[in-house]
């Protein structure tokens, strides 16, 4: 390109010099729009639009709506840009120091926000939901979730929650929570299968009978011996003299199935959530099968903040329809 080529027409931003002040800032401050008040004194707080708009629970172009709109009312620029981020300029911090003064004068209370409880059996919490959950927290700072992971039929008849998630035999949604709810909904059907960490079993040597098992280590989550539908597998681990390892910690047993070349039953939709694992089919000749059902408190299914939870859930599971079928 010659030295002397431009590269077009580049818009100029819009400049405010500072406002030559009429008006005592303590005066507009205590005229502000409390919404307006608020946006900028997050987005002072956080000096960054997208921090300060979870931290609100709104979009970050309304938030930037808002500012444009505080700054047309006072005729100033309340911020610039800088290497750190957003700073605030000579009037910007003129009227934060008003809005702090008038807020310590009218000790404002925090608004407090409705806790959620939501009570998730621990393998659906790690394997399903808990990318969506991380997902919500990043749009709404400002919520208030009580997260509890059910690691037994036990802990399932303990809990009060407004949100339960849990997985039950193939006939009914029962043993249940303790509690009164809505009618429970079957969200999806889990088929288990033996799993194994594709880079330590070529195809040729992968087992395909039980007899081949013996082989290889096999790892038990110790919560899966009381369950009724995986009778077959438990009576081959209860058999084993060696090569067994028994763990209270489902992640550890993901990550022993991962990197110890062991063998461990897992739902089927594993292979998608990990490619590194393959399922191994055929050992056994009878299903070994468990539903996921949902349920909410009957006091509280109303709230919206507990709606808000439920179609999160059902969501997440319509969207991951395919790892439940076939």
């Amino acid at each position: 390109m010659p030295l002397m080529e431009t590269s077009g027409r580049q818009q100029m931003a819009d400049y405010r010099a500072p406002v030559a002040q009429t008006t005592p800032w303590r005066t507009l401050a205590t005229g502000l729009d409390p919404e307006l008040a608020q946006a900028f004194r997050v987005i002072a707080r956080c000096g960054c639009f997208m921090q300060a708009a979870r931290s609100l629970n709104i979009k970050a172009t309304l938030l930037r709506k808002q500012l444009a709109q505080l700054e047309a009312q006072l005729q100033c620029s309340l911020f610039s840009h800088s290497d750190k981020g957003l700073a605030l300029s000579r009037d910007g911090l003129q009227l934060q120091a008003q809005l702090i003064a008038l807020a310590h004068e009218r000790d404002l209370p925090v608004i407090e926000q409705p806790l959620i409880r939501l009570a998730v059996s621990e393998t659906i919490l790690h394997d399903i939901l808990g990318r969506d959950l991380v997902s919500l927290l990043r749009r709404n700072a400002s919520v208030r979730l009580d997260i509890i992971s059910l690691d037994s039929e036990l802990s399932l008849q303990a809990i009060t929650a407004d949100v339960v998630v849990w997985l039950a035999g193939t006939d009914s949604p029962l043993p249940g929570p303790s509690f009164a709810t809505s009618e429970p909904r079957r969200l999806a059907r889990l088929d288990y299968l033996p799993h194994i960490a594709k880079r330590y079993s070529r195809v040729a040597a992968r087992p395909d009978c039980l007899d081949d098992l013996a082989d290889f280590m096999l790892v038990q989550w110790q919560h899966d011996c009381q369950i009724e539908s995986f009778r077959a597998w438990n009576s081959v681990v209860d058999q084993r003299l060696a090569g067994v390892v028994q763990l209270h910690s489902y992640e550890l047993m993901l990550e022993m199935i991962r990197c110890s070349a062991c063998i461990g039953l897992l739902p089927h939709y594993m292979s998608r959530f990990d490619r590194a694992l393959v399922a191994l089919p055929g050992l056994f000749g009878h299903p070994m099968q468990r539903h996921v059902w949902m349920a909410v408190n009957a006091d509280s299914r109303d709230e919206a903040g507990v709606q808000m939870i439920v179609e999160l859930i059902r969501n997440t599971f319509d969207e991951r329809r395919e790892w439940f079928e076939g």
